[in-house]
């Protein structure tokens, strides 16, 4: 079923996760006072300014600004959208994520819905396995995988089946709008349709939460093409899946480096000889998504092509696509086979230690990029030195602010002989005197008392029932962020956050969210435990600067106009109070 995601979950999520525990997992934290620090992984430094507090269930780098909560990292550190972000949040706490009817949905199953389109490839995937085992006509698929050395086990844990060469094997078993919405029919021009798969031994595409959301073919003769597979569908885009992944991960969570093939017989290949780390491209070149995707799960990637010439260019756009992706701490390396060899044909000729020691011998990407962009060029010439900086400036220039790129363009000018202006370290220099500039021994710029309250409300959102207590009047009060601090305590009141994490999330996509941010970052160099008076006292250092401000303004009226008798009340209950 189609819906959105309830928010109760996701708050219910940020209290689950302890986010301390989920950026542990992928940026390694020290404990430091009473929150944990480490180097930011969203800029360049050297000395840490990034910090995780458990207390408030967020992030800040005093560097960059960077801050938020979970699900705010995750968006950020994976390139995710928020859906894909709680997905991967409740993927980590272990919990399904539930969805919730949009005014206009009817209860009843829709058949165009995409919890349908993954039911209706589940049951097609169960059919074609069917076939396999049971068709006489799908023993050609089975002759066909022993040819190939692959057992019973392997072609169980892919969930490998076959389509019988029929133009109706589906329609006959499935409902044929739903196969037609799950890309499995193609429609004429005359509006007739047929099995888009037929006589092909078939590998179900799953995602990296199981479900199948595609196929690939393949011929078990010489006709074209010898590989199908599904189109684009509302679960299906190839430059985002990757076909063995849901498997690798199934073996290990986090392996130390992933393989990437060039298609699905070497990934089953592989998994034969025991190498279960390796996944494929769907027939396209490997895109920055997929590249982003694995990094999710090993700080390694290794591009294993055949040394054709098809491999060679497929390297190369691979390369090419990497190098967005190369943040400090990640590492590629590209792997290419010999001639006419793929990873099945030299396996079988060696043997898997063999094979693994070309893995971890693998040319590295720093490498790979100098040795094929400086290719044919006479270095010793002007001429070669500008061809030189002209064809890899602007690959370089995709590569994110860090160590890396900092070294890949000190290697280009080393190579050139130019000087590359690339002004990382005076930027680094700039982020730590800026972070420095918070730190014990060094003035910082005065928090304002309006700055103070709305921090340390925004940090103990509990505070907000202090202001009552302590008789505060929220229209009396008038200062800049006056109307923040009320639309603050109204969504406390109202949703009763259990912390900060959940009350930023309620700001979330509102004009209001940068701001809040920031505030709720804030440090307050106040002493732990000491929280509670100091919110107290600002509150109340607002109210006495609102009551003299109303005085003033009064006092002034009253001898330039005089005063309306609510006016003059007013004014009497001021001066009653101020003596």
């Amino acid at each position: 079923m189609s819906g959105r995601i309830p928010r109760q979950f996701i708050d219910d999520l940020l209290v689950r996760v302890d986010i301390v525990d989920l950026i542990d997992s992928r940026v390694p934290l020290k404990k430091s006072g009473s929150n944990f620090t480490a180097r930011c992984p969203f800029h360049t430094e050297k000395t840490p300014s990034f910090s995780v507090s458990r207390g408030r269930q967020i992030y800040h780098c005093f560097g960059c600004g960077a801050s938020g909560n979970a699900i705010g990292f995750l968006m950020e550190f994976n390139h995710l959208g928020f859906v894909e972000a709680v997905e991967d949040l409740a993927a980590f706490a272990g919990v399904d994520v539930p969805r919730e009817l949009i005014d206009g949905e009817s209860g009843l199953p829709d058949k165009k819905s995409v919890a349908h389109v993954y039911d209706v490839l589940a049951g097609v995937a169960g059919f074609y396995a069917e076939q396999l085992r049971g068709n006489s006509e799908g023993r050609k698929a089975v002759e066909y995988l022993k040819t190939r050395g692959v057992s019973g086990e392997v072609a169980r844990d892919f969930s490998l089946g076959y389509a019988p060469n029929k133009w109706d094997a589906l329609v006959a078993r499935f409902d044929q709008a739903d196969l037609i919405e799950a890309g499995m029919l193609v429609v004429r021009d005359d509006g007739k349709v047929y099995d888009r798969f037929r006589g092909r031994l078939m590998f179900p595409i799953r995602d990296k939460r199981k479900r199948v959301v595609g196929f690939g073919g393949r011929v078990l003769d010489d006709s074209l093409p010898k590989y199908l597979n599904s189109p684009e569908t509302a679960v299906f885009s190839k430059s985002k899946e990757l076909y063995g992944l849901c498997e690798l991960l199934e073996k290990n969570s986090k392996p130390d480096r992933i393989l990437v093939v060039e298609g699905y017989m070497d990934v089953i290949a592989l998994a034969q000889f025991g190498i279960s780390n390796a996944v494929a491209a769907l027939g396209t070149a490997t895109s920055k998504a997929q590249i982003d995707l694995l990094f999710r799960f090993t700080s390694e990637l290794v591009f294993c092509f055949d040394g054709d010439n098809a491999g060679r260019q497929a390297a190369w756009k691979a390369t090419d696509a990497a190098l967005p992706c190369l943040r400090d701490g990640r590492q590629i390396k590209i792997m290419l086979l010999p001639q006419g060899q793929d990873p099945d044909s030299l396996l079988r000729e060696e043997n898997s230690s063999v094979f693994m020691e070309r893995i971890r011998n693998a040319q590295v990407l720093s490498d790979y990029f100098f040795e094929n962009i400086v290719g044919q060029l006479e270095l010793t010439t002007v001429e070669g030195r500008s061809q030189l900086l002209a064809a890899a400036t602007p690959s370089l220039e995709k590569v994110p602010a860090g160590f890396f790129r900092e070294m890949m363009f000190a290697r280009l000018q080393e190579l050139s002989g130019s000087r590359i202006a690339v002004d990382v370290v005076e930027n680094q220099a700039r982020l730590k005197s800026k972070f420095n500039a918070g730190k014990k021994g060094i003035p910082s710029p005065r928090i304002s008392l309006a700055r103070k309250v709305l921090g340390l409300l925004l940090q103990h959102p509990h505070f907000a029932s202090l202001v009552e207590r302590e008789g505060v009047m929220l229209d009396d009060l008038s200062f800049a962020g006056v109307e923040l601090l009320r639309e603050v305590l109204q969504r406390i009141a109202l949703e009763k956050p259990e912390n900060s994490a959940i009350l930023l999330e309620s700001f979330r996509g509102t004009s209001q969210e940068k701001a809040v941010k920031a505030l709720a970052s804030l440090d307050l160099d106040v002493p732990a435990g000491g929280e509670e008076p100091e919110f107290c006292g600002a509150l109340q250092q607002l109210c006495k600067q609102a009551k003299e401000a109303m005085l003033t303004r009064l006092i002034e009226k009253e001898s330039r106009e005089g005063l309306m008798i609510e006016e003059k009340e007013v004014l009497r209950k001021l001066l009653r109070d101020k003596a």
